[in-house]
């Protein structure tokens, strides 16, 4: 069984309290690692590291910090073969969506790397006699606690706009998915001359290394992902320090089919739009709002079209659910769906092919007969289900599209165009998909309203969110 320590200062280290935690193959549910169980006085060495490597990685030309950068998105294609099989095996994701998702990664080490000169300054016209001018500039330690359903692209979206402002970090990964960042962390330092202690790994648990990186006088900056419930404590913590964050919380999306949409386009698309890594991931477009007069015919479409998604490990196009606790939700959410009545057109169980036992898979789930006050209508359920509600005119659509806590994404489907701006224009949500479920990249920015967080990842967005504005005013006559 393999061991995992911390990844700190350019050195691996073991923890300090010489405690190691069980890491999980999704696929069999048996123990395949050993991951190092961080405390607050592994923190405190990292933060330590990060703090002395800031200053020099601050004053490095901007354009030196963007080869290094370049060099990491070089490194990541280079082993995607290596680092696939560390993810499949924490993630239990296929190679072909693990390798997908390096690649993002790479994207995002190349997309800050080409901006890193973009930061810009302001000049502000006082009138004679004076200049005024802004600059943006890092603010020190980053901690990034990241979640464990898409953990190498997650750490490319959080930690690469870090780096390039000028910040050092210090992430927590999931301790269920660590061994990705940390052979990431290991090769930037190793390969790509990326200075020790600019990015430091801690693993462990949130309650022992989240929080203690959220409550350390050194970190200057927190982005979190994940849950509702955790935002508002790592939200609290930060706070009790008068300490930014950037939040990206839950979701329960809505992707919304009006009767003029292309149906054959939509089809696949919203069937992806909540079975993608196995609805595993924040901004999926679990809510299917769908015109009553095509709602028999779109739904029976989803059912044909799902019949094309096959459970499995390496050779399925729907894994299993990542962890343990994960896949007790789900089924939990399945004896709630019966409880209030809602009709399993599809799915509503755990996996049943014999080779699959033992693994954390979950089938393919649509529901009907659903309304916007049920349960799993209004609550991230995290896993392959999509429900379907019937509206009757757009005014109701956007009515119950809007009635939720959250506001991460939603989706549109209409030929005519001006709806599609009007809709998305009165849709409370970070990100509107039109005509496409996931359309955007790297270079397109999100986040949430409401609950679902705020602050902004992704695009230039992000670059501004790691640096704080400076304004320098001068008497010069």
């Amino acid at each position: 069984m393999e061991r995992l320590n911390h990844y700190i200062d350019g050195r691996t280290i073991q923890p300090r309290g010489g405690e190691y935690l069980h890491g999980h193959d999704p696929r069999t549910g048996q123990a395949v690692t050993e991951v190092a169980r961080g405390n607050a006085v592994d923190v405190d060495t990292a933060v330590a590291a990060a703090k002395r490597a800031f200053p020099a990685w601050a004053a490095m030309r901007p354009s030196v910090r963007g080869r290094i950068l370049m060099e990491i998105a070089r490194m990541i294609r280079a082993t995607a073969s290596e680092i696939a099989v560390l993810e499949c095996r924490d993630s239990g994701k296929s190679t072909t969506q693990a390798k997908a998702e390096i690649d993002l990664c790479a994207q995002y080490f190349e997309l800050y790397g080409g901006l890193v000169n973009a930061i810009p300054g302001q000049n502000i016209n006082l009138g004679a006699g004076y200049h005024s001018y802004t600059r943006r500039e890092p603010f020190g330690v980053v901690g990034a606690i990241l979640p464990w359903n898409t953990p190498i692209n997650c750490a490319g979206r959080s930690c690469t706009p870090a780096l390039a402002a000028g910040n050092t970090v210090v992430v927590k990964p999931s301790e269920a998915t660590s061994s990705s960042l940390l052979r990431l962390a290991e090769l930037a330092v190793t390969r790509c001359g990326m200075p020790p202690g600019v990015l430091n790994v801690v693993t462990g648990l949130g309650q022992e290394v989240g929080e203690a990186i959220v409550k350390h006088r050194d970190v200057r900056k927190v982005t979190f992902t994940g849950s509702i419930a955790t935002g508002r404590r790592v939200a609290h913590l930060a706070a009790e320090r008068v300490i930014p964050v950037v939040l990206e919380l839950g979701g329960k999306s809505p992707d919304i089919v009006f009767a003029d949409a292309d149906l054959d386009a939509a089809t696949p698309s919203v069937v992806r739009g909540f079975l993608m890594h196995a609805g595993q991931i924040c901004i999926a477009g679990t809510r299917i709002l769908v015109e009553r007069s095509i709602h028999d015919r779109f739904v029976d479409a989803m059912k044909q079209e799902m019949k094309k998604y096959v459970v499995g490990d390496d050779t399925g196009t729907v894994g299993p659910m990542t962890t343990r606790a994960q896949f007790e939700k789900v089924q939990a959410y399945f004896e709630i769906a019966r409880a209030e009545g809602a009709v399993a057109e599809a799915g509503g169980h755990c996996a049943k092919e014999p080779r699959l036992n033992g693994g954390w898979f979950v089938a393919p789930t649509l529901y009907t007969g659903v309304s916007n006050d049920m349960r799993i209508a209004r609550e991230e359920i995290f896993g392959p289900v999509g429900c379907v509600i019937p509206f009757e005119d757009e005014e109701q659509a956007v009515a119950i599209a809007n009635d939720n806590e959250t506001g991460l994404a939603a989706g549109i489907w209409t030929r005519d165009l001006a709806r599609a701006h009007r809709v998305a224009a009165r849709l409370e949500a970070g990100q509107i998909y039109v005509n496409e479920y996931w359309a955007g990249g790297v270079e397109t920015p999100i986040g949430g309203y409401k609950m679902s967080g705020y602050g902004r990842e992704k695009g230039l967005e992000a670059l501004y969110e790691y640096t704080q504005v400076k304004c320098v005013t001068m008497r010069i006559a």
